[in-house]
């Protein structure tokens, strides 16, 4: 249940790791690395995010890219091996 202080509504970490299905530690790493914003401490301890800060939890959460067409052509790195990984004989 969201906490509303000062007319803003105010999500707490646990919230969010439950809503987004991460772990207390993966919330924090991602807060530190600077990869989601950092929230608010309320009470001494409890962390908490504005809505705008959700959503950017959010978007980084669940972001998706392609992978590099290089990155599919690892295998050459390996000898060779060619689909399915079986190695080509000499």
């Amino acid at each position: 249940m969201p906490i509303l202080i000062n007319e803003i509504s105010y999500l707490t970490a646990r919230e969010i790791e439950k809503e987004l299905g991460v772990s207390r530690q993966t919330l924090w790493r991602w807060r530190q690395e600077g990869k989601v914003p950092a929230g608010h401490r309320v009470r001494s301890r409890q962390v908490v995010f504005t809505p705008e800060e959700v959503t950017a939890i959010r978007e980084y959460a669940n972001f998706v890219e392609p992978i590099d067409a290089s990155a599919r052509n690892q295998l050459s790195l390996f000898g060779g091996a060619g689909a399915g990984g079986k190695r080509s004989q000499s």
